[in-house]
């Protein structure tokens, strides 16, 4: 049986998801395993950001990538990266390429 820590309270149970206000979607939403990415922003995104957002993002990136012809291992390719991403998961958005036309699902 688990005991009870009284600085710590219960353990999380790994069986419920951890949840978070998602400042992308703007409500409650299921929050990610484990940060992103590292560092600050890998915390801010982890705190802050849902799995479903977090997904909607790595889409967008994916995108980006593709329209753009980018490398991820061109440090400048990967600067403009994490610009979009702050925009888009906490900011304005980040906008698609101009003429870019969305493949139909």
């Amino acid at each position: 049986m688990e005991s009870w820590c009284p600085t710590a309270g219960w353990p999380e149970d790994p069986a419920v998801p951890r949840t978070v206000h998602c400042s992308y979607l703007q409500r409650e939403a299921e929050g990610l395993d484990r940060p992103p990415y590292p560092g600050e922003l890998g915390q801010r995104i982890f705190a802050n950001i849902s799995k479903e957002a977090w997904a909607a993002w790595v889409r967008h990136q994916t995108m980006l990538m593709n329209e753009y012809r980018l490398s991820p291992i061109d440090p400048k390719a990967r600067k403009f990266l994490v610009e979009e991403m702050e925009k888009f998961l906490f900011g304005s958005g980040s906008q698609a390429p101009e003429g870019y036309v969305a493949p139909e699902a």
